[in-house]
Formats: C-alpha cells, structure tokens, sequence
C-alpha cells in the first residue's frame, strides 16, 4: 500500500485534522487536572464525594505471608500494665523483636522497694515506767470506732513496790501509759503505808473495769466514756496478804480507813465517783484523769456510817393463843347496857338522898337524911 500526502489530504481534509488533534489535547488536559485534583482536595469538599483519592500502597507485613501472633502474657508480669510492652511487633523479616528483660531475670533492674515505718520513738511516760515500778509491756495503738482507743497504751500486770514485792492487778488492765503511772504511784506511796497500819501487806488490786468502748455508765447515745479512751479503771477493793479485804464501799469497814483512801484518790486524780455520785457507782470507785478547762476536778464519795443494828422489819410470829383472824378483823362492839341490880338502885337512892339532905325545908327546918335500908342478917 503506498501512502503519500497529497493522497491524505484528500482523503483527511484539515478540518478534520484539526479536530482530532484538539479532541486529543483536551484530553491530556483533562487527565492533567484529575491527576492535580487527586494531589490537593477541594477545600469545600466536606462530604467526600470529589475524586477520590490514591490509595497508598499495601505491603505485606510478612514475606512469607504468615501475620504474627502476640506472645501470650507471663504469669509474673504486673496486673494492669496499660502498654502491650509484652506483645512482640511483626519485622520485615517476620521475626519478633528482641524481648525487654523481665524483672524477674538476672541483670534487670527491680523496682525500688517501699522503704519500711520509721519506729515510733518510746514517750517520757514510757520511759520511766520502768520494770522496777511496774509490770506493763506496751501493746500497740486502740483505733476502735467512735473515737474509742489511743495511743501509748500498756498492759498493766502488776504493780512492784519498793521491796521489791508485786501487788497483781487483776484482771490486767488495759491503760494509757500515764494512767497506768499514777495507778503504780498511789499504790506504792498510799496505799503500802494504809496496809501497813493494819498490821498487813497488800497483795491484790481489784480491778472492777478498764479499758472498755462505751458511753458514759453503758448509756447508749451518751459521751464518750473514759473507759473508751483507756484512761479511767474501776477499783472495787484492796486485798492484803492476811486475807483480809478493804471493800472501799464496804460500810462494815472502819470510817476512819476509808476516808484516808478518800483524801489520797482525791489528790492525784482528776475524777472520783463513788457512793453518793449516782446510782452506778455505789459498789466501786472510778478514777481517772481527765483533762479538764482550768484543770477542774471532780471528787463525788459520800464516805457512809455503817447501818445501825435495828431490829428484823418482818412481823412477829402469831400467838397460838391469838384467836382467829376473822374475829380479830372485826371492830369491838360497844359495851351494852348492864341490868340494875338491887345494890345499884341502894347505891342511887343513897345519892339522892345526900342531895336532898343539902337542900333546907320550906318551913326552915332540916330534913334528916335518909338512910338506905340495909339487910339484916340473919
């Protein structure tokens, strides 16, 4: 086939030429600008729906085309770690990245461990209750409900004297440790010399209450006692190494050995109860050093006589003699008339004849009285 120009003139005129290379230039145009308005969105494009764009390239994670699985989580590793610092991300090469030392193997740095509580330094009270004053180990701190317990509490045991002698404290006691103090220091210069005087030792302290988380007297609702604050004991009485008890409430009990524990118990604490206070401490004593607005003190002991010797209220026992019962409830019947009898009516007749012989006659003369007739016998 031969081609030559002026054949293709012909043939294709140059109107149509023109047509065809204009029809191919918008064309290059067109794909120019499609290709420009993939690169850079239309800023008013908000839904989306200009042409879309290029989607980036897809490579696989894995040349051999096996996706990696997380390692599972060690037993030892902490609870609630927020990073998967344990999961092993996928390489090129489809190998898991080398694993960060746990803190269970060797040459990992562990944690700083949590320095432990400095020791609670021993107070003055503490210091100087000593074993040659007092048998009473410290316990740790009370924190009970409603403010109950506190702190620098001992167990007071028992209580040494000067010659080296222990008077026990039972039951124990549960005690701050200066109440516990002032407990072994009127023991040991009070009562020793009372006991003494005699002709005794004491041996036991009875301990009626200590430390206890309640209201004031068991009251539900009231204050606070201080029993609840380990700072108050109840002693009910002192025993001696004869035998013999002091009951401090005990009215049998010589007056005279009462009011001295009286005036001892009121000059080293803040607060004494006893019979006379209220109706809950009539067989004990309470004391205890509560701390008061100008150290105001309370000592409430009524120091009582003993009863005196009266004789059994009951009634005696009923005659057997006695006559009944019904009888005896009835009201006496009043006396009944006696009948006259001869002697009375003398003994009247006498009477007014005695009258009349008082009284003078009308013509002025005198009656003789008259005489009662009498029996002659025979």
């Amino acid at each position: 086939m031969s081609f030559s120009l002026p054949a293709f003139r012909r043939k294709w005129s140059c109107r149509g030429y023109m047509s065809v290379g204009a029809a191919m230039v918008t064309v290059a145009l067109g794909l120019a600008d499609r290709a420009e308005a993939r690169k850079y969105g239309s800023p008013l494009d908000i839904f989306g729906i200009a042409a879309p764009r290029p989607r980036a390239t897809v490579h696989s994670a894995n040349i051999s085309g096996r996706i990696p699985l997380p390692k599972p989580r060690p037993e030892e590793a902490p609870k609630g770690s927020a990073k998967a610092s344990d999961e092993a991300p996928a390489e090129t090469g489809g190998k898991p990245s080398a694993e960060k030392p746990s803190a269970d193997k060797p040459g990992a740095t562990k944690p700083a461990e949590a320095a432990p509580p400095p020791e609670k330094q021993a107070s003055a009270c503490r210091l100087a209750l000593t074993e040659e004053i007092a048998i009473a180990p410290s316990i740790p701190d009370i924190r009970g409900p409603g403010a109950c317990g506190g702190e620098d509490l001992v167990r007071l045991e028992a209580i040494v004297l000067p010659d080296k002698r222990k008077v026990a404290v039972k039951p124990v006691a549960i005690l701050r440790c200066t109440m516990a103090s002032a407990i072994a220091d009127w023991v040991r210069k009070d009562v020793v010399p009372l006991a003494a005087s005699l002709g005794s030792t004491i041996s036991d302290l009875d301990n009626f209450d200590s430390f206890e988380c309640r209201g004031r007297n068991r009251v539900v609702g009231a204050m606070l006692s201080e029993h609840g604050k380990a700072n108050a004991i109840d002693v009910r009485a002192i025993k001696l190494a004869n035998g013999q008890s002091i009951g401090l409430t005990d009215r049998t009990m010589p007056r005279e050995v009462r009011e001295r524990v009286l005036h001892s118990v009121c000059s080293r604490f803040s607060t004494v109860l006893g019979p006379g206070s209220d109706w809950y401490h009539e067989d004990h004593i309470h004391l205890d050093l509560a701390q008061r607005r100008n150290d105001y003190r309370i000592c409430q002991w009524n120091v009582w006589d003993p009863l005196p010797q009266v004789a059994p209220l009951l009634p005696a026992e009923r005659p057997e003699e006695a006559p009944p019962r019904e009888v005896a409830a009835k009201p006496e019947a009043k006396p009944e008339a006696k009948p006259e009898t001869k002697q009375g009516i003398d003994d009247e007749a006498a009477e007014k004849s005695a009258a009349s012989a008082d009284k003078p006659a009308a013509d002025g003369h005198k009656t003789r009285p008259h005489k009662p007739a009498t029996k002659k016998r025979r």
